[in-house]
């Protein structure tokens, strides 16, 4: 006996599938800026992550002037870190990127007095400010 799919079966499995594609493949290719946005949080919750495992090290996060690279090297200029991690805490060789190619952009301090740092992407159209995808992504408005 010869085991097997008919021609018929193979037609109605890719009826199916073309009309999944159809309905679902719309929705789902059709929304790539809202998932690099979704993205962008993440990234940013994993960054803040590092940044809160550096601090324990080093009672400071990194500043202004040595930015995110201070999670991936250990920085040389001041405050230099004493317990800096010789890993880096983080799993890269370059500074963290936004999903749109942008790199984010780190404070520490800040002018506001409650927050110890921030980071920002700009988001699609990498300029400050912007409504929908193109708004700012900012750190601590991810709730």
């Amino acid at each position: 006996m010869k085991t097997g799919f008919t021609l018929i079966e193979l037609m109605v499995v890719l009826v199916i599938l073309g009309l999944l594609a159809t309905f679902i493949g719309p929705a789902i290719l059709g929304k790539p800026d809202e998932a690099r946005v979704i993205k962008t949080k993440n990234d940013m919750s994993a960054i803040e992550t590092a940044l809160k495992m550096y601090k324990v090290d080093n009672s400071l996060y990194p500043s202004t002037e040595q930015g995110l690279g201070a999670l991936i090297e250990k920085p040389t200029i001041d405050p230099v870190p004493r317990n800096w991690n010789s890993s880096g805490y983080m799993d890269l060789t370059d500074l963290p990127v936004d999903p749109w190619g942008m790199q984010f952009i780190y404070r520490s301090p800040t002018d506001v007095e409650d927050r110890d740092y921030e980071i920002i992407s700009y988001g699609a159209d990498g300029k400050e400010g912007g409504t929908g995808v193109s708004a700012d992504i900012k750190s601590f408005e991810i709730q």
